[in-house]
């Protein structure tokens, strides 16, 4: 399932002295995962898109993204 939030789990090796972390999550940009535009893609009212600061729905990454329970930043 697509989502701009990844979260990971860094490596912790055995002899490693320093306490282990939590899991980390990021946010990636939805035009990653758009590739070329294409043509008649839906729009929001002007309105709407000059709220949100995007035209494009599947563009709209609103900001801050709420962030997982638990996840650290």
């Amino acid at each position: 399932m697509y989502t701009p939030i990844k979260c990971y789990q860094p490596y912790r090796g055995l002899f490693d002295p320093c306490p282990p972390r939590g899991t980390i999550c990021y946010q990636t940009p939805p035009n990653l995962y758009l590739g070329f535009q294409p043509p008649n893609l839906q729009q929001f009212p002007i309105q709407e898109a000059l709220y949100k600061g995007t035209l494009w729905p599947a563009l709209y990454d609103p900001y801050p993204t709420p962030s997982e329970k638990g996840a650290k930043r």
